[in-house]
């Protein structure tokens, strides 16, 4: 793998390394904690929920789809978050993002929803086909990202990841090619693959970003404690497909943790 570390500044080799050995990376203080306020004061918005009244918070899970306002465009586009893009997918390989979509808000709640089993993300739907599919390139997702707009801990139903899970997925899309596979299809396996991987929990203050690789197995809980869970797990998309077999060897961190996977590295 051809050297992207930064020689200085927060972003380094050990960031790069980690996310090779783990999957994941915390990014603490992404962006301000002003701006993650400004996001979840939006965020209640959409939900109709009042804050300040439980009583009001009747769904276990609220989706909130895309936003487009300053305070989410400034989140995602701040200095450290574009360093760690170009160390983890390369300069030049991600389109930058204006906006976050895909927030699953959750609410203390009884009712326990049916949505905690463990998964990776699909990216992309082939014609015909009426779920999202992942490939052996992670068509259409450099990254998982996972952006935190209120305070969780271990109480708040944070996300629970499988360290190390993402080496595990590559030899188990490896036979679908191109087309790739759904989530679904093949989530059994995955829960096979992964089940002797240590989980780590997605915990964190506002303004604080997890960067995950595409094929991280993670997985949703239900909420028992008492402070709703603001989070957003938007794609970083790429501005160029992955590839698994560059003659210059210049492989990114995804790349070359997808052929490690496949047992095409050290």
């Amino acid at each position: 793998m051809a050297s992207m570390f930064a020689e200085d500044g927060p972003m380094d080799d050990e960031l790069v390394e980690r996310f090779l050995e783990d999957g994941f990376v915390k990014i603490e203080g992404a962006f301000p904690p002003r701006v993650a306020e400004d996001c979840a004061r939006l965020l209640w918005r959409e939900t109709g929920y009042d804050p300040e009244d439980p009583g009001t918070w009747k769904e276990p899970v609220v989706w909130v789809s895309g936003m487009a306002q300053g305070p989410f465009a400034a989140a995602v586009n701040t200095p450290v978050l574009h360093e760690a893009f170009d160390l983890l997918v390369g300069e030049g390989r991600w389109a930058p993002r204006y906006s976050l979509g895909s927030f699953p808000l959750r609410f203390p709640h009884e009712v326990e929803p049916d949505d905690a089993g463990w998964h990776i993300e699909g990216s992309y739907q082939p014609e015909g086909a009426n779920r999202p599919y992942a490939n052996l390139r992670s068509k259409d997702r450099a990254l998982l990202m996972l952006f935190l707009f209120s305070e969780i801990t271990e109480a708040d139903a944070p996300t629970r990841i499988r360290v190390g899970s993402h080496l595990d997925v590559p030899p188990l899309l490896e036979p679908y090619g191109e087309t790739g596979v759904s989530g679904l299809e093949i989530a059994a396996h995955l829960v096979t693959a992964s089940a002797h991987r240590p989980v780590a929990y997605a915990t964190g203050r506002p303004g604080d970003v997890y960067l995950c690789h595409p094929f991280l197995v993670h997985a949703a809980q239900p909420h028992h404690g008492t402070r709703p869970r603001f989070l957003a797990q938007p794609p970083l998309y790429p501005a160029t497909p992955y590839e698994l077999e560059r003659p210059d060897g210049d492989y990114s961190a995804v790349e070359f943790a997808i052929r490690r996977g496949l047992a095409r590295e050290g």
